[in-house]
């Protein structure tokens, strides 16, 4: 890997060891040693130096190919001194020899393929990284009046990522933040979340209403799905301190305001994204410090011994002091430790605060809006 343009080089006998490394180094020494002690019990004869075989083949299970190679050149010149005091050195005491040379050519190509696979498994890793942040990108800390976190939980360790997606944007209609859930796991739920996020980071500046909105991402899911795949979703848009949600098959956020967490359930149930939904918004008038929790399905489904995680009950006291990082650590906090570190299912999770309309960037709210706000 190159750094600062030139190749790193280290020191003889700086090399930084890995515990990798000093497992299998230790192994490797710790046989060695007590096959020599063994053979050293009775130097007029050669019993023992075969098991010098499986020091490099031990080095080998951890260490780099440059370690097992020095602990089998070791094993071979302990061997040769105890083959050259045998008063009688046979060919079977010969064939220690060679069994120990071909002990550590068998470990020092094993020990290079391995660590070439690893390298390779790194690099992929690296570069499912990068795409993933490319998909999932950071939100907050402030996008127009709202203080805005985002979180992602993932069930599996080997990934960042999977079919749950959020994005906030600063537009010219307000503040416009999405969370949703992909059907399924894996690659394809992915790939699906990253055109889902595509398409609304286009049409958010475009459309004037949530509703087109929606229209547009429910042509984009069914073009690139089978018959049984959806996008769950909600849609949020902040603008001049008047707050309109619309559902797509999706659990209703939390606002939580003075101590109180109030579900935004829809007007109307509406389905997934791919199966033409039919919305109506929800409107509700914001007051300075309050503060809206989005999640996907797996806060709800998190449980220990068919428990659920009460999300509502600690919402106000995880969620609602601190900054919305903090809350989100909290929260994240808390389900881990519910679940016992085990969670079935990926969890997204994004926490706003409207701070009021000095905050940020007002945008003009129509008549219609704050008509509806107060009906």
């Amino acid at each position: 890997m190159l750094f600062g343009g030139t190749m790193p080089t280290f020191a003889p006998g700086r090399r930084p060891m890995s515990p990798g490394n000093r497992a299998g180094l230790g192994a490797a020494l710790v046989l060695l040693a007590v096959v020599s002690a063994m053979e050293s019990a009775n130097p007029s004869s050669v019993r023992y130096a075969g098991l010098l075989a499986i020091v490099p083949v031990l080095a080998g299970l951890f260490a780099a190919w440059q370690f097992v190679l020095g602990a089998g050149v070791a094993a071979t010149l302990v061997g040769a001194i105890f083959v050259g005091r045998s008063e009688s050195p046979g060919p079977g005491v010969m064939a220690y020899l060679l069994g120990i040379v071909l002990a550590t050519g068998i470990a020092v190509a094993g020990a290079m393929m391995r660590q070439r696979q690893t390298e390779r498994i790194a690099e992929l890793l690296r570069l499912a990284s990068v795409a993933q942040q490319a998909v999932l990108r950071p939100i907050g800390p402030q996008v127009g009046s709202l203080a805005v976190a985002g979180r992602y939980i993932s069930a599996t360790a080997a990934a960042d990522i999977g079919g749950d997606l959020y994005e906030a944007l600063n537009t010219p209609y307000g503040v416009r933040i999405i969370i949703g859930d992909v059907r399924g796991k894996g690659l394809d739920a992915v790939r699906l979340a990253s055109i889902v996020l595509g398409s609304y980071r286009h049409v958010a500046y475009e459309r004037a209403d949530l509703k087109a909105i929606v229209a547009d991402l429910d042509r984009a899911v069914a073009r690139s799905v089978g018959d049984e795949d959806f996008v769950t979703a909600a849609l949020v848009e902040e603008r001049g301190g008047t707050l309109t949600i619309v559902n797509c098959g999706h659990p209703a956020p939390l606002l939580l305001r003075r101590g109180l967490v109030i579900p935004l359930e829809p007007p109307a149930p509406a389905p997934p994204l791919g199966f033409m939904p039919e919305v109506k918004a929800r409107v509700e008038r914001l007051e300075p410090g309050d503060r809206l929790l989005l999640f996907t399905d797996g806060l709800g489904e998190a449980r220990r011994e068919g428990e659920f995680f009460p999300t509502a009950d600690r919402a106000w006291r995880l969620l609602g002091h601190g900054t919305v990082g903090d809350g989100l650590a909290s929260l994240e906090t808390a389900l881990v430790d519910w679940v016992h570190g085990r969670l079935e299912d990926d969890i997204a999770l994004v926490l706003l605060e409207y701070a009021g309309p000095d905050a940020g960037a007002s945008v003009p709210v129509p008549s219609w809006e704050v008509g509806a706000a107060g009906s």
